[in-house]
């Protein structure tokens, strides 16, 4: 064959590669079935990577043997009968715009296997031990990011601070379908993604390529004949103003905000992350996950894993919690004021969750004390969403080991979340092979939060 002619057929194909192992038609009608394509609503989570603990965050157990029991107090909150750690004093006036799941529970106790379960509601086919597997499936952002699509504003649906999940990919959906990673915006140096294109010779480089796309454009409408490629022009057009759009600037541009509210935040990663995400689903992008691992500020600023010697530092993982904490506390509570201060807390849902939480009973050696991984029970914090808040969903046991009342899954913690976002997860996508695969096999959303 000519290398110029393209058959109609062939084009179609190309198109479904491109949009995710889905054709044009079959997006269109998905989100059309979701009620996506007028959904105004973006979900922020903090991913907790490490897995933390639900004994020192969300479900002190005072009463549990010492051997057991958080080493920190706990404290009451806004809500009668809510307690939470001692070290957030800030959340602790806010309990009535958040609701707490004591109760979530998978059994993948792997770093990087878990965060896939949690992310993307599929196990892996093959669990690796080295925390080194990479998801087969897409998480729920770049399932968003097919269903809802560029946003009006041409903002990127699904965005990552400073940078996503390693255990996750777009798989079968696509590259283009992956997170669009901001960097640290608490970096003196950090200027909006944006920055660079303004350089004539970048923005000649764009034009020249939207002066191809036009091309391929024409060619394209002598093809199509039956209309079953009507939309594409304004998808492309889309993604040409998200390279360009003053809007997607402006929304990027953190430095805008005032000097007072940007300490509130807190001046490190967590706190300037939280801000520009608010930012960012405020302007249209439906979901930001905040990598919500280990800020560069701070030497004994380790991540979540408080196993003995987390990070290969010695003794015992509290003195590492109280300096991880206090951080904790004041990006949460910030993010979840700013939010209802604005009327935004129907339109943005937060979610702050890890892959899994940490061992009941607490291990010694003679490096240190700290807790293992334990997936059958950890804690989650979500505020906003239209949703039912001041509220406590589930209850552990005495140890805090398993659920005993109201469990839930990480299947049902994404229903929710795409309830939230108007997906309909029973809905199907498509593998490399051409098989349908459901969005989420089973879950279905929290109802004690709904």
């Amino acid at each position: 064959m000519h290398d110029s002619i393209i058959t109609r057929r062939g084009f179609m194909q190309i198109g479904a590669l491109a949009l995710g192992g889905l054709t044009l038609p079959e997006i269109l009608q998905a989100r059309a079935a979701s009620g996506s394509e007028s959904s105004d609503t973006s979900v922020i989570m903090l991913y907790q990577h490490g897995g933390a603990s639900q004994l020192e965050t969300y479900d002190l157990k005072p009463d549990a043997p010492s051997s057991y029991r958080s080493v920190f107090n706990q404290i009451p909150t806004n809500v009668p009968g809510m307690d939470i750690c001692e070290l957030f004093p800030l959340q602790a006036k806010l309990a009535d715009r958040f609701s707490i799941v004591r109760s979530l529970h998978h059994d993948v106790g792997i770093h990087s296997d878990g965060g896939i379960v949690v992310l993307t509601g599929k196990p892996p086919t093959v669990l690796d031990p080295t925390s080194g597997s990479k998801s087969e499936h897409p998480d729920f952002g770049s399932v968003t990011s097919v269903l809802k699509g560029i946003g009006s504003k041409a903002m990127p649906p699904y965005v990552a601070i400073p940078r996503k999940p390693y255990m996750t990919r777009p798989a079968y959906l696509g590259l283009h379908h992956s997170a669009f990673e901001t960097g640290d915006p608490n970096a003196e140096s950090y200027q909006p993604p944006q920055v660079k294109l303004a350089a004539g010779r970048d923005r000649e480089f764009l034009s020249q390529r939207q002066t191809l796309l036009q091309k391929f454009d024409r060619l394209r409408s002598d093809l199509d004949t039956s209309g079953q490629l009507d939309g594409v022009d304004r998808f492309q057009e889309l993604a040409f103003e998200l390279m360009t759009s003053p809007d997607v600037a402006k929304a990027f541009a953190i430095d805008q905000e005032s000097d007072s509210l940007r300490d509130r935040y807190g001046r490190n990663e967590w706190g300037q992350a939280c801000l520009l995400a608010r930012r960012l689903a405020e302007s249209g992008t439906s979901v930001i996950n905040i990598y919500f691992n280990t800020p560069k500020n701070g030497e004994e600023f380790t991540n979540w894993d408080d196993h003995i010697s987390n990070a290969g530092r010695p003794g015992h993982f509290a003195k590492y919690m109280r300096v991880r904490l206090p951080y904790m506390d004041q990006a949460v509570s910030a993010l979840i004021e700013d939010i209802f201060s604005r009327g935004l807390d129907r339109k943005i849902l937060v979610v702050v969750v890890g892959e899994f939480g940490r061992t009941p009973r607490l291990s010694h050696n003679s490096t240190g004390t700290g807790r293992d991984h334990w997936p059958q029970a950890y804690s989650a914090l979500l505020s906003g969403g239209g949703m039912q808040m001041g509220k406590v969903v589930g209850a552990t046991n005495s140890k805090a080991e398993y659920p005993t009342e109201q469990p839930h899954t990480p299947q049902d913690l994404l229903a929710t979340v795409y309830r939230h976002l108007g997906i309909d997860p029973s809905l199907n996508l498509t593998d490399h092979a051409g098989r349908p695969v459901p969005i989420l096999y089973s879950g279905k959303p929290i109802a004690g939060l709904l």
